[in-house]
C-alpha cells in the first residue's frame, strides 16, 4: 500500500498545526483532524524518523513511536507495554488507548477473545471516546459489540447498531473502517 504525507494547516490563516491540536495558536480558531492514520502503511523508514527528530510533541513521544512499531511487528505484548507507559506520560492522548485496544486482541478475532479482555478492550475504547470521541473510536467498538456480544447472543446497552450509528455521526470514513481492518487482520464484518 502507499501513503501520503499531509501538512495541516489551519483553515483561518494557514499557519501549520498538528494533529493534536484543538486550537489554532495564531487566530485561535477551532481545529478539528478527524481521520485516522494506519499504522500498516507507515514504512519503517518514517518511523525511524520520527523517532530520530526527536519529537518535541507530547503526542509522538518515544514510548508511542516505539509501541507503534512493536504493534508493525505484530508483536502486541510489547507493544501494550509501551502504550501503557505512553498513557502514563501522556494520559489525554486518545490514539494511545484506541491502539491498545487493538494490541488486545493480539491479532484475532474479538469472538475468540476472553471476557476479561472485551471488558479491557471496552475500558481502553470508553476512555478514548471521552478524551476525544472520533467516528472510529465507535466504530471499532460497534465491531467488539458485534463480533463478541452479538454473535454469542449477549445483550450490551448499547448494541454494536446504536455504536455504527454513533460512528456515523461522528464522520467515520471509509478509509478509516479499512485501515481498522487491515490492523487487525480481520475480515470486514459491519457495513455502514
Amino acid at each position: 500500500m502507499s501513503y501520503q504525507v499531509v501538512e495541516l494547516n489551519c483553515p483561518g490563516c494557514g499557519a501549520r498545526i498538528s494533529t493534536g491540536q484543538t486550537v489554532c495558536e495564531w487566530c485561535h480558531r477551532p481545529v478539528l483532524v478527524s481521520t485516522f492514520n494506519s499504522v500498516n502503511d507507515m514504512p519503517a523508514p518514517t518511523l525511524t524518523d520520527m523517532n530520530a527528530n526527536k519529537i518535541e510533541n507530547v503526542e509522538l513521544s518515544e514510548s508511542k513511536v516505539t509501541a507503534i512499531k512493536y504493534l508493525k511487528l505484530k508483536k502486541y505484548d510489547k507493544a501494550v507495554e509501551c502504550f501503557d507507559k505512553a498513557i502514563e506520560e501522556n494520559f489525554d492522548d486518545s490514539e494511545v488507548y484506541f491502539y491498545t485496544a487493538i494490541c488486545c486482541l493480539q491479532g484475532k478475532k474479538a469472538f475468540v477473545a476472553s471476557r476479561n479482555v472485551i471488558n479491557q478492550i471496552l475500558e481502553y475504547i470508553n476512555a478514548a471516546i471521552a478524551i476525544e470521541p472520533k467516528g472510529i473510536y465507535y466504530y471499532f467498538e460497534a465491531y467488539i459489540k458485534y463480533d463478541y456480544f452479538h454473535r454469542k447472543h449477549f445483550r450490551i446497552t448499547p448494541d454494536y447498531t446504536e455504536c455504527i450509528e454513533m460512528a456515523e455521526n461522528a464522520g467515520v470514513s471509509e478509509y478509516d473502517i479499512n485501515e481498522l481492518y487491515s490492523i487487525l487482520n480481520v475480515e470486514r464484518l459491519l457495513e455502514i
